[in-house]
């Protein structure tokens, strides 16, 4: 494990500053958030909530929690209130009655937001990667009170994901060692653009997160339900992307074109230098862009 970590880059100042390791910067970004909890099968659907105004709510990647979101947060509270939802089977969530369906999965979703906030509030909604997939029919339930639909990175548009690297399988490994080594390579591969951003948080964060997810997301993301969601949403919609996202290489353009079809107007932004993770990776542009997206046009 020594040699994995001695490969890694210094954690991000925004996020050194608030603890010692990376289990406890983690723990003090969630326990500035308040916990709630919402029906989900035989269990719950945890929400951490942070600030106050115009509701915000961040539905994360796959195999992933609220933690994707952890260098975001905190700056998008500053002006907003955020909910950060461990989605249907990952993080701390139940695993729900239906893992395949991604409207039932939705609805479970929505019913929470509906609980946890005012009726008849208007609400923006920011989906990463999976978040994006599932937040389509999240974004469709709420029907006139969704005010803006931001996707990012995501896949679920019927598009087919560019080769990758091979990874490997946690699973397969027999000690911490050797499966944090696996994690490191997902990030590299997967996640981040620039291999020498790999720090020990976002490490820690892959571990901690890949290990928990009960529900198969990729399955999901590989189908075109975002793609299904988006004529209902014309006018309400914009998109980021990391520039270097590896799932996206070679059909960037694609996934523009989809997205324009349904809703000409979308405002598409991409992140120079940064790849799939971009909002971890590329934060400091990221939650700048962000409340641009969210204004009114």
């Amino acid at each position: 494990m020594q040699d994995v970590m001695q490969e890694l880059a210094p954690i991000p100042p925004d996020m050194a500053a608030l603890g010692a390791t990376p289990a406890a910067i983690e723990a003090h970004v969630k326990g500035l958030a308040r916990r709630a909890e919402t029906p989900c099968g035989e269990g719950s659907l945890v929400w951490h909530s942070r600030g106050e105004g115009a509701p915000l709510v961040l539905l994360h990647g796959g195999y992933g929690s609220w933690s994707h979101w952890i260098r975001n947060v905190l700056p998008l509270a500053r002006n907003r209130q955020v909910l950060a939802v461990d989605l249907p089977g990952l993080g701390e969530s139940a695993i729900p009655p239906e893992p395949d369906n991604p409207d039932a999965m939705a609805d479970i979703v929505v019913e929470g937001i509906r609980r946890l906030l005012p009726a008849g509030g208007a609400v923006d909604l920011v989906g990463f990667s999976f978040g994006g997939v599932m937040g389509g029919p999240v974004a469709v339930k709420f029907g006139p009170a969704l005010r803006r639909f931001v996707i990012v990175g995501s896949n679920g548009l019927g598009l087919a994901r560019a080769p990758l690297a091979p990874m490997g399988s946690w699973r397969r490994e027999p000690d911490r060692a050797a499966r944090l080594a696996v994690h490191r390579r997902t990030l590299e591969v997967l996640m981040l653009a620039d291999a020498a951003r790999i720090d020990p948080l976002a490490l820690h964060l892959q571990e901690r997160n890949a290990e928990s997810g009960r529900v198969r997301s990729p399955e999901i993301s590989r189908t075109d339900v975002l793609r299904r969601s988006l004529p209902a949403l014309r006018g309400r919609l914009a998109a980021i992307w990391g520039e270097q996202d590896n799932i996206a290489r070679g059909a960037m353009e694609a996934r523009r074109a989809v997205l324009r079809e349904a809703d000409p107007g979308l405002p598409f932004h991409t992140i120079p230098g940064a790849g799939h993770w971009v909002s971890y990776e590329a934060a400091q542009a990221f939650n700048t862009l962000l409340p641009e997206l969210l204004a009114p046009r």
